[in-house]
């Protein structure tokens, strides 16, 4: 059920509302490489150098409980493990790319005299 508060904002019920935020929070920058299609856990690994594997793993598995991402274990040796974007997280990509965008330029205000 949704409702509106303040204006033409529209919230969810407290549960819906909590999640996406939290799935937003816990996410970038870990779902940013994402955006560009899925990939191996390895491979994100190497493009987020600053976020350890148990870190990474931690956040991935977040993800997936919170819903915007999905893994896929792959048969062979090494078993192989890729992520995706699930529906709900190519819904929230416009946001995370504007998310991800606006950092460097708050950051840049936040330091300027």
């Amino acid at each position: 059920m949704t409702q509106v508060c303040r204006g033409r904002t529209l919230i969810g019920t407290p549960n819906d509302w909590n999640a996406v935020p939290a799935a937003v929070r816990s996410g970038p920058p870990t779902a940013v490489p994402l955006l560009h299609g899925p990939h191996f856990f390895g491979d994100l690994r190497d493009r987020l150098p600053d976020i350890s594997p148990n870190a990474l793993t931690e956040r991935l598995g977040t993800l997936r409980e919170r819903g915007p991402v999905k893994r896929r274990r792959l048969p062979g040796f090494p078993v192989g493990t890729r992520y995706t974007l699930t529906a709900t997280g190519q819904a929230l990509r416009p946001l995370l790319v504007k998310l991800y965008r606006t950092g460097p330029v708050l950051a840049e205000a936040r330091h300027a005299p």
